[in-house]
């Protein structure tokens, strides 16, 4: 049976991971409203990857005996001023979430609970994946300038997510 520290734990980090696809939704609705097609496929394609994570450990909790509570998710700033901007906010959240999972780790370590320590792996790994692609982007974009042909480049390569 999964601690009450460790459920309320999870729940927190539901919470965020739903919060984090309602910040892509909006990040993608800005690339849309800028004709970059691809841009936004790729954060509706992360968005859609959050709301996995969130299904992961919504499951995990019922799979262990403990409680799922819902609270609500805050409104993302929606405040965008460039492409580039969008992943440079997108990284700094994706670090943000790498240390929630880390906290978790910690927790899972400090309460003596192997299993949810062994579920929280994937995550740990995952979090490598998303800081590097978004990094990746960020690079490409320092490389071939913040505007113009790199911008259009970079949208016809993200087009390709799924």
């Amino acid at each position: 049976m999964i601690s009450g520290k460790i459920t309320k734990a999870i729940n927190d980090q539901i919470n965020k991971e739903i919060y984090s696809a309602y910040l892509y939704i909006g990040m993608a609705a800005y690339a849309a409203s800028m004709a970059l097609g691809g841009i936004s496929n790729w954060f509706r394609a992360q968005a859609k990857e959050e709301l996995g994570h969130a299904e992961k450990f919504m499951n995990y909790l019922s799979e262990q005996g403990g409680e799922l509570v819902l609270k609500a998710i805050a409104a993302p700033d929606q405040k965008f001023t460039s492409v580039a901007g969008l992943f440079d906010k997108t990284l700094d959240h994706e670090k943000e979430v790498t240390a929630s999972i880390h906290n978790l780790v910690t927790l899972a370590k400090k309460e003596a609970d192997y299993a949810t320590e062994i579920f929280l792996q994937w995550f740990v790994t995952e979090q490598i994946e998303e800081e590097a692609s978004v990094s990746d982007i960020i690079q490409k974009l320092a490389i071939g300038g913040k505007g113009g042909n790199a911008i259009l480049v970079l949208d016809k390569a993200l087009a390709l997510r799924k």
